[in-house]
């Protein structure tokens, strides 16, 4: 009887400090730079915050921080004095000018008050005042009531989410007939939907506007809204993609079971198509919410019916000294766009990561 072969064994990785020490390199250079990145790309949006929790007399301020921040003072005998970075022997003091002069002041040590004051050679004017953090909320209720913000926050939200069921009705239905639905030229059709997408918006945008004010829209909501009942190529590309990679098997058995194409779509294709409609529906939510030239053109002189876009520009315009109300509306205006997308990011990217690729 021959015998078996002995299997070799399987020898363990040998520990190299070299190779560990160059992973552990790549690594933090990729992180760093990743971290570095992300620093730039939100640095626009923490100036903004710190802008916002400033005070107008913080802004102008040419001493000020980066922070929200004021002059400190320290209370002696009833009165408040300002706290002075003063340069000493035993090296700088914060100490409080009680009686400045031209060249020697007085000075009062808060941490020493019992001393009496301080005769202190100098020029005051050039030393440097003493800040601490000091934010302030009082540029959001002004904001707010300044322009109206509930009134713009409601029409900006009820273009927004109308419109965004609009645009998922109709793209799922057109969607729905292309991946699933065999018509003679359908290919042809479909092009022909797609290469519309290189169409500019200046082409269509003097006939559109003219067709809307000749049915008597001009002033309202309804050019906002109603398109957008109107399928769009790029969300009808991205459904379609993703349907067609939903196998047909499911359709055959729903239809076997007594499914009609309707409810084939209502029971089967939607229920496994979360991330694509969500994709879909935030896409267009941000475009509307954001949208600043048609509800300039269609809402000129409806000041009712503005938008939060056209609202928040004329505030800019009129408040552009005085950047702590501006950022203040900029940020609340910002606010439920970042929470709805923090909400739904990991359903967002799978939506659109899917719809990418052939599954």
């Amino acid at each position: 009887m021959a015998a078996l072969p002995h299997a070799r064994p399987r020898r363990a990785p040998v520990w190299s400090p070299r190779r560990n020490m160059r992973q552990f390199t790549a690594t933090a250079a990729v992180t760093l730079v990743a971290l570095l990145v992300v620093a730039l790309f939100l640095a626009p949006l923490a100036y903004m915050t710190l802008t916002a929790l400033k005070t107008q007399k913080q802004v102008q301020d040419p001493h000020s921080q980066f922070l929200p921040s004021s002059p400190s003072t320290y209370r002696y005998e009833g009165r408040d004095y300002p706290l002075l970075n003063v340069p000493t022997e035993g090296g700088a003091r914060q100490w409080a000018l009680v009686k400045p002069g031209r060249e020697a002041s007085d000075f009062i040590d808060p941490d020493n008050p019992a001393a009496g004051l301080i005769h202190w050679e100098g020029r005051w004017r050039v030393l440097e005042p003493v800040y601490h953090f000091d934010p302030t909320l009082e540029n959001f209720p002004k904001s707010w009531n300044q322009i109206h913000l509930d009134r713009l926050f409601g029409n900006t939200l009820f273009i927004a989410v109308v419109g965004t069921l609009g645009t998922l009705l109709s793209s799922v239905a057109v969607a729905y007939g292309f991946s699933r639905f065999r018509i003679p030229g359908i290919n042809l059709l479909f092009i022909i939907l797609i290469s519309t997408i290189i169409l500019p918006r200046q082409v269509t945008l003097i006939p559109t506007y003219i067709f809307f004010r000749a049915i008597g829209w001009g002033g309202t909501w309804w050019p906002l809204i109603i398109p957008h009942f109107f399928a769009n190529a790029y969300n009808v590309f991205l459904l379609r993609q993703y349907f067609k990679g939903i196998p047909r098997d499911m359709d055959e058995a729903a239809m076997i079971d007594g499914a009609s194409p309707l409810q084939t779509l209502l029971y089967v294709i939607l229920p496994q198509s979360m991330p694509a409609l969500t994709a879909v529906g935030l896409f267009h939510f941000f475009f509307a919410w954001n949208d600043f030239f048609e509800p300039l053109i269609y809402l000129q002189g409806r000041e009712d019916l503005y938008t939060l876009s056209i609202g928040m520009t004329q505030f800019a315009n009129i408040f552009n000294t005085q950047p702590g109300l501006a950022t203040a509306a900029s940020m609340m205006a910002l606010a439920l766009p970042v929470v709805i997308f923090f909400l739904a990011q990991r359903v967002f990217m799978q939506g659109i990561v899917i719809t990418g690729v052939d599954k």
